[in-house]
């Protein structure tokens, strides 16, 4: 039999190294395996994309702007069989109060809320149902992303510019998938024909205010 000539101490310590190395590589694959966990999120797909969206639509309230108003002894409340149907096409038009076309200045335009006169002129919450000739059933998940990054109608350089009081600069901050759970879940809410009037220049609304 042959015996060792290694000395004890030397073997302990190498067996040290060892068990210091294999530890070390174990430690840092699961901070590695952590932080992969930590920083991957699972994208969101269909039924979940659109709880999402609802839940995001009803936090920032679209419908403040964009749903007609039934009012009642609590004040004014959505009429939930035009939700996010916008500017209500039947309510004809006021006598514009030119003081709130001046800058700095700004009111409702219409008793349910869903039109605005300032210096921009005149302008009305739009069709956010999937109704594709009058709300955005037409659009893309692209257009209507393009659409809030840019501030631009259907996202287009040359289009109008989307006018206030809609804060398109702050839904713009959303994440890609935020905007897509938005748009998903306005593709699930019942179509409302309703053709929302044109913007009203601040030229065309002070002819308004002199009649």
């Amino acid at each position: 039999m042959q015996i060792s000539t290694t000395p004890l101490s030397t073997t302990v310590f190498s067996a040290i190294i060892l068990f210091t190395v294999i530890v070390s590589c174990s430690t840092n694959n699961s901070k590695d395996d952590n932080k992969e966990d930590i920083n991957h999120v699972r994208a969101l797909e269909g039924e979940e994309l659109i709880v999402r969206g609802k839940y995001l639509v009803a936090g920032v309230g679209c419908g403040d702007c964009h749903s007609p108003k039934n009012f009642t002894d609590k004040g004014p409340m959505e009429d939930q069989s035009k939700f996010l149907s916008g500017h209500p096409s039947t309510i004809p038009l006021g006598k514009v109060d030119a003081s709130a076309l001046k800058p700095g200045n700004f009111m409702h335009f219409a008793p349910d809320l869903t039109a605005f006169v300032g210096p921009w002129g005149v302008s009305f919450a739009s069709n956010l149902t999937p109704d594709s000739a009058t709300g955005i059933g037409a659009w893309t998940g692209d257009v209507f992303i393009k659409t809030i990054r840019t501030g631009k109608h259907l996202g287009q350089d040359n289009g109008r510019p989307i006018l206030p009081p809609m804060p398109w600069f702050n839904f713009a901050k959303f994440t890609d998938e935020d905007l897509k759970a938005i748009y998903s879940y306005l593709r699930t809410i019942p179509s409302v024909s309703n053709k929302v009037p044109a913007p009203i220049s601040p030229d065309e609304a002070m002819k308004l205010a002199k009649k």
